[in-house]
């Protein structure tokens, strides 16, 4: 259901796996890198992350999916290493028998992923500076659970 992958998203068929014939809807996020970020010029970004604990927490807010809607399959994958302006970071996708629980479990998931996953993003700006992104929230992030 989750994985950490070190090589491009876009190449992978990611909507295969959560074909069901009971499947009415499929919702999908995909989350890409930009060239900017709070008025700096970014250049590319780098993940790093706690591998184990990253991959058990993720299963678990799947599993918290199922649970809170009725979907029928869904998967999730995160970027770890060097991307590019324009590569794919994050891959949620959910199928249902109806749109509103695909819509809801997708975006349920997205937003527990970067809201509790030990995932750490490091900017690279075009003026030669760096800096790691939201990592006082990444802190306080173990103690939130909407």
């Amino acid at each position: 259901m989750f994985a950490l992958l070190d090589s491009p998203l876009e190449t992978i068929d990611f909507r295969q796996k959560l074909t069901n014939s009971q499947s009415g809807a499929y919702a999908s996020f995909e989350g890409w890198v930009r060239d900017h970020n709070e008025g700096k010029q970014v250049r590319f970004l780098e993940y790093e992350a706690y591998s184990q604990l990253a991959v058990s927490q993720a299963q678990s807010i799947m599993l918290e999916a199922r649970e809170k809607f009725e979907i029928l399959e869904i998967q999730c994958v995160h970027r770890v290493g060097r991307l590019e302006i324009g590569e794919m970071a994050v891959y949620v996708g959910v199928s249902a028998a109806h749109r509103d629980a695909a819509f809801k479990a997708c975006r349920y998931v997205i937003d527990q992923i970067k809201y509790r996953l030990p995932i750490w993003k490091k900017e690279h700006y075009t003026n030669g500076d760096s800096g790691w992104v939201n990592c006082e929230a990444c802190s306080a992030s173990h103690t939130h659970h909407p």
